[in-house]
C-alpha cells in the first residue's frame, strides 16, 4: 500500500485503534466497513458523552456494514447500504486499492432488510448522484415488492440504476463470481420487509452476517443453526445488557443482549477465540466506550468487529 493509500485511510479512521490487522489470504475477504447501529457514532440527537465526546475527538463509527472483496480482478460486492455510503465506499476502495471506479463503485449489493440504516444508502445510486447502470441489488421478494412500488426506489428501477434480483430464503445465490450465500430469515420488526442473515461462503472460509434480530428465543435453536459451519460470525449487540437506555421501552426496541448471546456462546467462543464477533452496536452501548467491558468480553473468546478488519474467504 502507498503512502498515499496510508493517509486515507488514517483520514477516514481518526482513532487508529479501530482498524485492525488484516487476518486476510486467498483470493476473496470480507471487508468491516461499520460496526455501529443505525444512526452510527456520533448519533443525531444524542448529547450524552458518548457522542458528545465524539464530535470533539472527531471519533466516527459507521452503521453495521460489510463488504466482499475479489482481490483477483477487483469485484466488490456491498452488504447494505446505510447512510454513511460515500465514506464507506471510500474505505472500501482505499482498503482495496481500487481508484477510478467512477458510476460503477461496487459489482452488486445485497440488503438485508428495509429500516434506514442498512439501505437509504442505495438512493445515492439514482440519478441524482452516481448514477450507476444496471446495478445488481439482491433481496427477498418482499423488499424487492416494496421497492419496486415506493418512491424513489421505484425510479431507479425504472431508470435502470439498479436491477432487483430476488433471493429466495434458503437457496444459495451468487452476488458476484465464486462466492455463493444462503439468506435465512429471522424474526425482527418487518414493516417494510422481512429480515435476513446472510451466510457467506468462498473457497476456504465463511462468514455470517446478522446484525438484526429481535431474539434468539423467538426461534429456538436459530442462532446455533446460523453459526453451524461459520468461520466467523458477525451478530448483532445493538445492546450489552439493556440498561443503557433507561428511558425506553426495551420491549419496543427488541434485540438480543451481548450478555445473552455470550451465555449462549460461552463454551464455542473459549474454544475458538475470536470466532464470534459483535456489530451493529448501539451509540450508548458501553461495549463500544467501556474498555474494562471490552476487556471482559474479549477474555471470554469474543469480539467486537472494528471497522477496516478482513477475513480471508
Amino acid at each position: 500500500m502507498n503512502y498515499r493509500v496510508i493517509f486515507g485511510l488514517l483520514f477516514l479512521f481518526p482513532s487508529c485503534s479501530t482498524v485492525s490487522n488484516s487476518t486476510s489470504q486467498g483470493r476473496f475477504e470480507t471487508i468491516v466497513l461499520g460496526v455501529a447501529q443505525d444512526g452510527g457514532v456520533p448519533h443525531v440527537g444524542c448529547s450524552k458523552p458518548c457522542c458528545v465526546d465524539a464530535r470533539r475527538s472527531g471519533r466516527r463509527l459507521y452503521p453495521a456494514c460489510l463488504a466482499i472483496h475479489d482481490r483477483e480482478n477487483g469485484r466488490l460486492c456491498l452488504i447494505e447500504c446505510t447512510p454513511r455510503i460515500e465514506p464507506q465506499l471510500a474505505m472500501l476502495h482505499a482498503i482495496a486499492g481500487i481508484e477510478g471506479r467512477g458510476r460503477k463503485p461496487v459489482d452488486a449489493v445485497m440488503l438485508t432488510h428495509a429500516h434506514m440504516g442498512h439501505y437509504l444508502g442505495l438512493a445515492q445510486f439514482g440519478k441524482e448522484v452516481a448514477a450507476t447502470d444496471k446495478l445488481p441489488v439482491f433481496v427477498s421478494p418482499r423488499f424487492a415488492a416494496y421497492l419496486r412500488k415506493n418512491g424513489p426506489w421505484k425510479l431507479m428501477v425504472e431508470n435502470k440504476n439498479i436491477v432487483i434480483h430476488e433471493i429466495e430464503p434458503g437457496t444459495a445465490f451468487s452476488p458476484i463470481p465464486g462466492i455463493q450465500v444462503t439468506p435465512i430469515p429471522v424474526p425482527h420488526r418487518d414493516e417494510y420487509s422481512d429480515t435476513m442473515a446472510f451466510q457467506i461462503r468462498g473457497p476456504n472460509k465463511s462468514v455470517l452476517f446478522v446484525p438484526d434480530v429481535d431474539s434468539w428465543k423467538k426461534k429456538p435453536g436459530l442462532l446455533r443453526r446460523l453459526v453451524e459451519g461459520m468461520d466467523i460470525a458477525y451478530l448483532d449487540a445493538t445492546f450489552y445488557d439493556g440498561s443503557e437506555l433507561p428511558d425506553r421501552i426495551m420491549a419496543l426496541v427488541q434485540h438480543p443482549f451481548i450478555t445473552e448471546t455470550m451465555a449462549a456462546l460461552r463454551d464455542d467462543a473459549a474454544a475458538r477465540p475470536g470466532r464470534f464477533r459483535f456489530i451493529h452496536l448501539n451509540h450508548t452501548n458501553p461495549a463500544l466506550h467501556d474498555s474494562g467491558i471490552r476487556r471482559e468480553i474479549e477474555a471470554a473468546g469474543f469480539r467486537i468487529a472494528k471497522q477496516g478488519e478482513r477475513v480471508g474467504l
